[in-house]
């Protein structure tokens, strides 16, 4: 393996556009729908990406560019044509802005909950920056995490970057997230995300994980880190200043005895390719962590079974262990994106059926929804009638947990709420008891929704 030259990253962002070297090979409607679609959605871009990972022999198709660049039919027609009309006629800026935010309000900004069920509360008030959804597991999203090295155009986490702040999570000054933890002895597993807590400098996010040390958090077993640098910028474990001690400090983290996992996003082959990455999982690994891949399955970049295959049996051989996927979640412009499920369910049969053992540690299809994450296990005839077979990875009731169930056969459906139980059942087995637990985290003596975010064929 050749050794990689230090590179200095360079980020461009809307206002940057015209200032991509290859920008010049987009036609002027392909740049202007990128404008129109980045003023609603979140654009970054780095240089890594460009000059590294995107094919520009192969524009609009190349799977990253669609995974970076904003495409016209990632906005409803009605959606794009507003902005294309304010910004053809110079609108004032505050007229563009108003118009944006208005979109983003349709776009379904915090699905499953997170605004309304996953935040805990601690002596009556809420707190900062965390999201408690499963048992084990708290979630903590630090304040000087919450941008990235690049944007995902799928991203279900595009509130956190556009200025939507009555939608942002981030932690506060006094790190109430430390006496949270330090008070809820259930929780094991500490999963920080963002954004991207690796754009922190290695001092910043030693400042969120060192405490995690002290042993008042001996409950805590595990340490997850969220995020999709080995991807776009894996010369932040190799040339980055800062790369030896970031490094030091995994070290010292999975030398405590406690577990330390990068979760790392890697959506296409391609992300695998580069000198840089392969080093810098090198270096990541040496240190002790274990990383374990994930990413949703996404038309127009990764919807075929042999990248699929091809992708997790490089994980392994580089010595990764693959874990999820995941449906496109429903927010921002998933209809884009979003495959039904029966289809997504074959893709992954196909594509499991094509590697070892050691390569079918992925579970999914997993839909992240209100009740939990939901997997699609598989499709079944019983009594001449077709089925969904469904079961819960994880649930807001562990004792959901792996719980077979069954909805209706339905070839357009893409996601929870839009299934039927099957067998002529009015509601699958946990809703009775979700809308209990959503009153009770709200508060609330009568439900004001269903159990189900929004099931589109109740009527």
């Amino acid at each position: 393996m050749t050794t990689s030259v230090s590179k200095k990253m360079r980020l461009f962002g809307l206002q940057h556009l015209d200032r991509i070297p290859q920008i010049r090979q987009l036609s002027e409607e392909q740049i202007f729908a990128t404008r129109v679609v980045a003023s609603v959605l979140p654009f970054r871009v780095n240089n890594y990406v460009l000059d590294e990972l995107i094919d520009w022999s192969n524009i609009p198709r190349d799977p990253i560019f669609q995974l970076t660049f904003m495409q016209k039919d990632m906005l409803e027609p009605k959606h794009f044509s507003r902005m294309a009309d304010l910004i053809k006629a110079k609108a004032p800026k505050h007229e563009i802005n108003q118009a944006a935010n208005e979109i983003r309000l349709e776009l379904n900004p915090h699905p499953a909950g997170q605004l309304s069920a996953n935040v805990p509360e601690m002596n009556n008030q809420s707190v900062p920056g965390v999201q408690h959804k499963y048992r084990e597991t708290c979630l903590v999203f630090p304040s000087s995490g919450q941008t990235c090295f690049s944007y995902c155009t799928f991203c279900f986490r595009w509130p956190q970057f556009v200025g939507l702040q009555d939608f942002k999570f981030t932690t506060d000054e006094a790190n109430q997230f430390l006496n949270y933890i330090e008070q809820k002895k259930e929780i094991t597993d500490i999963l920080v995300t963002g954004g991207d807590p690796l754009i922190m400098s290695a001092s910043r996010l030693s400042a969120y994980l060192e405490p995690l040390l002290r042993p008042e958090f001996d409950h805590v077993r595990s340490i997850r880190l969220g995020t999709k640098v080995l991807g776009y910028w894996p010369y932040r474990f190799i040339t980055d200043r800062d790369a030896d001690e970031l490094l030091r400090l995994f070290q010292k983290l999975a030398d405590s005895g406690k577990h330390l996992a990068f979760m790392a996003h890697f959506n296409h082959p391609r992300e695998l390719e580069t000198d840089a990455v392969q080093q810098a999982v090198s270096r990541l690994r040496n240190t002790g962590l274990q990383i374990r891949t994930q990413s949703p399955i996404l038309k127009h970049i990764n919807d075929d079974p042999e990248v699929w295959s091809s992708m997790w049996q490089k994980q392994v051989e580089m010595g990764m262990i693959p874990y999820y996927m995941f449906v496109e979640r429903d927010t921002g412009p998933r209809q884009y994106f979003e495959i039904p499920l029966v289809r997504t369910w074959r893709l992954y049969q196909r594509a499991i059926q094509k590697v070892s053992g050691l390569a079918r540690t992925v579970r999914g299809p997993s839909m992240s929804c209100l009740p939990g994450k939901v997997c699609v296990e598989g499709i079944a005839e019983i009594n001449s009638q077709k089925l969904f077979v469904l079961s819960m990875l994880q649930g807001r009731n562990p004792d959901w947990v792996k719980r077979p169930f069954f909805a209706a056969y339905d070839e357009s459906a893409v996601w929870l709420d839009d299934l039927r139980p099957a067998f002529g059942e009015k509601e699958f087995f946990f809703e009775a008891e979700l809308q209990k637990l959503l009153r009770k985290d709200a508060g609330q003596s009568t439900p004001k929704a269903p159990a189900l975010e929004n099931r589109r064929l109740s009527s």
